[in-house]
C-alpha cells in the first residue's frame, strides 16, 4: 500500500440490534476500521483498538456468530481477545504478535485478537493480508 493511501471499511448493522448499540454511542457514523500504510485502527463508538501492521500475524474470516457472542463491545475470557460486533453474519478476526488494547479504559488489559464486524469482509482481510505482508489467499 501507497505511504498516502489509506482504506476505511464501515462495519455492517444488523437493524434489530442498531437501537441498542446506538445507546452505547455506537453507530455507522461513529464505527469504521481504517487500513493506513503502517497501522490498523479500529473505532467502534467511544471503543477503539490500534495495532501496528507488523503486529498482525493471522486474518481470519469467521462467523455467523450468536447474538450473546457478537454483539456490542466484548471481551473473551476463553481466547483473550475482543469484539467490535454489530451484526451476527460474520466478521474479521484478526491475531496480534503483541496484544493490543482495546476495552479497557485503563489500557492494562491486552488482547490477543479483534474480530470486527465490517460490511465487506472478503475485502477488508485481503487488504488487511497485503498491508500486513501476510499471504493473501489465508
Amino acid at each position: 500500500m501507497s505511504p498516502d493511501r489509506m482504506r476505511v471499511f464501515a462495519f455492517e448493522f444488523q437493524k434489530r440490534y442498531a437501537p441498542m448499540l446506538a445507546l452505547l454511542g455506537i453507530t455507522p457514523q461513529t464505527s469504521s476500521v481504517r487500513i493506513t500504510a503502517t497501522e490498523m485502527v479500529a473505532r467502534f463508538g467511544p471503543f477503539s483498538a490500534r495495532s501496528d501492521l507488523d503486529n498482525i500475524t493471522c486474518v481470519s474470516i469467521s462467523g455467523p456468530y450468536k447474538p450473546y457472542k457478537a454483539i456490542g463491545a466484548r471481551g473473551s475470557f476463553a481466547d483473550g481477545g475482543a469484539t467490535f460486533g454489530s451484526t451476527t453474519a460474520g466478521g474479521v478476526c484478526m491475531e496480534f504478535r503483541k496484544g493490543i488494547t482495546a476495552l479497557d479504559p485503563t489500557k492494562k488489559f491486552k488482547h490477543k485478537g479483534l474480530t470486527v464486524t465490517v460490511k465487506e469482509r472478503e475485502e477488508f482481510a485481503k487488504a488487511l493480508r497485503e498491508a500486513a505482508g501476510l499471504p493473501v489467499d489465508s
